[in-house]
């Protein structure tokens, strides 16, 4: 997305015939692209996350920093359950954490390609870790004890995709 506004920002430079012309419209965009970030930071904040800016030493552009909570949803000790139960709560299980991601709670979840301790993550978009521990531990998993949730901050630029 961040090449588009560029491949846009070159054509709009281009098109230009005048120098003062080009010279404004650059000074402009960079100054609405300024705001946005000013803005985002802002709402952001004012909402309780943590924020830092972070200058790409490459491109000159501010990128601003957002806390995530990232929960590793590791093995449980309760390993009981029949395989109708399993498969019961493994359906309560998704859909706890679509409703996650459809209330704005989660970005992110997944589980692991292996078989090892840790069964999968979530990163939660929210402004404190009591919060993201409180959702993490509605998951009927970690009620039932098939998981147990371990939760770390963690850093992300504001917007940016998985590739």
């Amino acid at each position: 997305m961040r090449y588009l506004g560029y491949i846009f920002l070159f054509l709009l430079v281009i098109s230009c015939k005048e120098t003062g012309e080009r010279s404004e419209m650059v000074n402009t965009s960079i100054e609405k692209n300024t705001v946005s970030v000013m803005e985002k930071k802002k709402r952001l904040e004012e909402r309780g996350f943590q924020t830092f800016d972070y200058v790409d030493e490459a491109t000159k552009d501010t990128i601003l920093m957002q806390q995530y909570f990232m929960a590793f949803l590791k093995r449980g000790s309760n390993k009981s359950l029949s395989e109708a139960e399993l498969d019961s709560l493994q359906a309560l299980h998704l859909a706890h954490l679509g409703r996650m991601y459809e209330m704005g709670y989660a970005d992110i979840s997944g589980p692991f390609g292996d078989n090892g301790e840790i069964r999968g993550i979530t990163i939660y978009n929210v402004p404190t870790q009591e919060m993201a521990d409180s959702l993490a531990n509605l998951d009927p998993m970690v009620k039932a004890g098939r998981l147990t949730i371990e939760i770390h901050p963690w850093w992300a630029a504001k917007g940016f995709h998985l590739r």
